[in-house]
């Protein structure tokens, strides 16, 4: 990298000012995923890289083959021998002290200056890097998990999957307490038995609701850590609160390096993906770039091990952009998009129950169903930390748009209805969080969040005309023959807005005994207005080395999804053979609930690398959101139960011994409803009126929820697996029974080859999903919300090389 000399006096004060104020401050790094290439035992201090210049040698141990710009120092180590290397380096240069500088990063054709501007421009990245560390530092110190249960994963655990990186996100997700899996159109996981309530947070900023679907925006090639907050969360996060999944992006993708893979196997599965990540002078950039193509998009709705009609292609691609300002600020801009086309699978077998002109049956092995789903998001934050103040403003916006295409004739013949959905949000907001150290025992929080979102949700709807006398399908009384049908175009559209605001005091009572409490005020102006204020605190305990004891209480405000609250005009069906038998239809309320929450996490000291811990909670709702399928169209509609509770236990256990890491969880859980309060026409009248008079359980609901996993380093080859186990979703009339119990295990090999350069290596991989081949159904069509069956993936061979570059 070439700097022109006019730059290079500011450089070198930024450079020093930077150490200056990591010498006083004296904060350690946050600890992020691991580095991209090998880096120093923590005791060695990095260094620059080595050059072949006939210079002195450097006095401190570098990573070994690191010819291009270093990866960034572990953070662990708080980044404090980052500056001892930027002074060394140029010393060991030249005798002087201020003039060397400006001629070894001057354009230079000698051998001489050639071998030393890469170590000029590594010591710029360190420094850059540095900085970096220390606003990643702040914008903790901004968004601490206090009084929350916390579960995380950083990268290399994500790597250490089977599948590594081309594990989907919700996948990856199964792996942490209380997380277990649903179908596609069902959400696709639920945490802690809730639906639809939980919350992606990118380095700290919200994203807002899109439109649903199945279609996932978010890759786990950009995760550096991540993780997953659950219980009495602090006031600083309203909305969605099952949980919180915050993504920090790579860190360690900035030393001008990245990588190129392919990946498939089973079901004419391909997926290759590619990213980069550099730093120019003060920015640090990253990007991503994934295309997936196979033949089992959506769960099948049958046991075979292919499904029929269901191919899929998806883009996706991921931008990280972010430039020190000055010592105290930065900025940075982060940007998405997914585009996924899908087929929806049939179901051989089904009935028709209509008659279209002379045709009076159709094979439903034949239908041709299609959803398409695009979501773009952008985000630009403004972050500043000076004499104890640390802040992010930032500004976001997220597009969302859903189509689903009927099959004309068949679903005619087979539903009685065929509908073309279309589904379509704009969001754009703000938020601010601020972080005042007013003491030394307190720490003031406080902050915003404003946003606007346009919804439009259109239906264009073909039934038939109902015989007024027996409510089937109308006959020509002369002729015999079916009457036409006839097209319902019903649509929703909607400007509405959402404002939250906090404050929350960290009061360090003593060095082992912190209490949070603080304030959250939450407003909607959508299909209803309503507001709330809510009390949260929380108390932290660490009576010993090791023991961690946390209990809290928070009072939650949960506005729907303002595509999936958008109100259906019933009227406009009547008379048809859609016609819904309950013609009730109060609008869906925003969902008010109390959370108790404790636990205890332990490390074993007798057994070194051993950690357990134990979690409980009690949720009483009031409005209970919820939302199902409930028709062929895979999107998604809300209704509320009047009373709801959900209570729960979890107990994880994690160890590691060198180059040997296990990991096990177990939940058990529990939540019932009673009284259906909105969209009441979605129900049978005989299950509408059972469910007024008892508690049943949600469709989502499951009692046992377990996972596990176990990955092992042995030189250059590492050995994966992971397990899940569920007791079984909810089916049958008002959710009275269950599915079957179900496990499924997953195991995988991976070996690193060393053809291009020791820190840059070729790694294949070999992984097989569902080892043992396990039938087991996810959902089976039945229940409340449930419209077709679906079952788990069948076994699956699949093979990947990816090349460092």
């Amino acid at each position: 990298m070439y700097f022109a000399p006019l730059r290079i006096p500011r450089s070198l004060l930024v450079t020093v000012s930077t150490l200056a104020l990591v010498a006083a401050s004296d904060v350690p790094a946050l600890a992020q995923a691991g580095a991209a290439s090998p880096t120093p035992q923590p005791s060695a201090s990095p260094s620059a890289p080595e050059t072949p210049a006939p210079t002195q040698p450097l006095p401190q141990q570098s990573p070994p083959a690191t010819d291009q710009t270093p990866s960034p120092p572990p953070q662990a180590q708080g980044g404090n021998v980052l500056p001892e290397t930027r002074v060394v380096a140029p010393a060991e240069r030249r005798p002087p002290r201020t003039p060397p500088p400006r001629q070894v990063v001057r354009r230079q054709p000698s051998a001489p200056t050639q071998t030393q501007a890469p170590s000029e421009a590594a010591t710029q990245a360190q420094v850059v890097a540095q900085q970096n560390q220390k606003f990643d530092a702040a914008r903790q110190n901004i968004f601490p998990p206090i009084g929350s249960g916390s579960y995380e994963m950083s990268h290399q655990a994500i790597e250490s999957l089977p599948q590594g990186n081309n594990t989907t996100l919700d996948k990856a997700l199964l792996q942490f307490p209380g997380v277990h899996q649903d179908s596609a159109a069902s959400g696709e996981l639920h945490v802690r038995n809730e639906h639809a309530n939980l919350q992606y947070r990118i380095n700290g900023i919200m994203l807002p609701d899109g439109v649903g679907g199945f279609g996932q925006i978010l890759d786990t090639g950009i995760v550096g850590n991540m993780a997953l907050l659950t219980g009495a969360l602090p006031a600083q996060y309203g909305l969605r609160t099952a949980g919180v999944l915050d993504i920090t992006t790579k860190a360690d993708a900035f030393d001008n390096s990245g990588k190129v893979s392919v990946y498939g196997g089973s079901h004419q599965t391909i997926t290759p993906f590619a990213e980069y990540g550099g730093t120019v002078g003060q920015t640090q950039y990253y990007v991503s770039g994934r295309y997936l193509y196979n033949n089992l998009g959506i769960e099948n709705p049958t046991p075979a091990n292919e499904a029929i009609h269901d191919r899929t292609q998806q883009e996706k691609g991921f931008a990280y952009v972010s430039t020190v300002i000055d010592p105290n600020s930065r900025i940075t801009y982060i940007g998405g998009v997914s585009n996924a086309l899908y087929q929806i699978p049939n179901n051989p077998g089904q009935p028709s129950n209509f008659q279209l002109g002379n045709i009076t049956s159709f094979n439903s092995a034949l239908l041709n169903e299609r959803q398409s789903e695009l979501n773009q998001f952008n985000v630009v934050a403004y972050q500043h930390s000076a004499e104890g103040i640390d802040y992010q403003l930032s500004y976001f916006n997220r597009y969302s748009q859903l189509h689903f295409w009927p099959d004309p004739t068949g679903d005619l013949l087979i539903n009685g209805i065929s509908s073309s959905v279309y589904r379509q949000s704009y969001v754009n907001g703000i938020q601010e969080d601020t972080a005042w150290r007013i003491a030394d025992a307190h720490t003031l929080r406080f902050g915003f969040t404003t946003s606007a979102e346009r919804s439009l949700v259109t239906g264009i709807n073909t039934t038939f005309p109902s015989d007024p006398v027996s409510g089937g399908q109308a006959f020509d009384p002369t002729t015999g023959a079916p009457l036409p049908p006839v097209t319902i175009y019903d649509s929703s559209s909607k400007l509405g807005w959402l404002f939250g605001a906090y404050v929350q005091d960290e009061w360090k009572i003593t060095n082992n005994l912190t209490l949070n409490a603080g304030l959250r005020f939450d407003q909607m102006w959508q299909y209803v207005d309503a507001n709330q204020f809510s009390p949260r605190i929380s108390l932290t305990w660490v009576p010993l080395d090791g023991t961690t004891v946390h209990a809290g209480y928070a009072r939650t405000f949960t506005p729907p999804q303002q595509v999936i609250a958008a109100p259906t005009n019933i009227a406009l069906f009547q008379g048809t053979v859609a016609a819904p038998a309950v013609t009730q239809n109060d609008p869906v309320l925003p969902e008010r609930a109390h959370v108790f929450d404790a636990g205890v996490v332990q490390k074993i000291w007798p057994i070194p690398g051993l950690e357990v811990g134990l979690d409980g909670y009690v949720k009483l709702a009031r409005d209970l959101l919820d939302d199902g399928q409930f028709g062929q169209a895979y999107v998604l509609d809300g209704f509320n139960y009047a009373k709801a509770n959900n209570v729960g236990l979890e107990f994880k256990a994690s160890y590691t011994n060198g180059n040997l890491k296990l990991y096990g969880n177990v939940a058990w859980a529990r939540q019932i409803g009673t009284n259906i309060v909105s969209n009441q026409f979605l129900f049978d009248p005989d299950e509408l009126a059972y469910i007024a008079t008892h508690y049943i359980h949600t469709d989502h609901s499951q009692w046992v929820t377990a996972s596990a996993g176990a990955s092992y380093q042995w030189y250059d080859t590492k050995f994966t697996a992971s397990m899940i186990y569920g007791s079984g979703l909810r089916s049958g009339f008002a959710n009275t029974d269950h599915v079957p119990s179900y496990t499924q295990v997953n195991v995988g090999v991976s070996h690193d080859f060393h053809f291009v350069a020791p820190n840059k290596p070729t790694t294949v991989r070999f992984d097989i999903v569902n080892l043992f081949d396990k039938i087991y159904e996810i959902r089976d069509g039945s229940g409340i919300g449930v419209f077709a069956p679906q079952f788990g993936p069948r076994r699956g061979f699949f093979v990947g090389i990816s090349q460092k570059i």
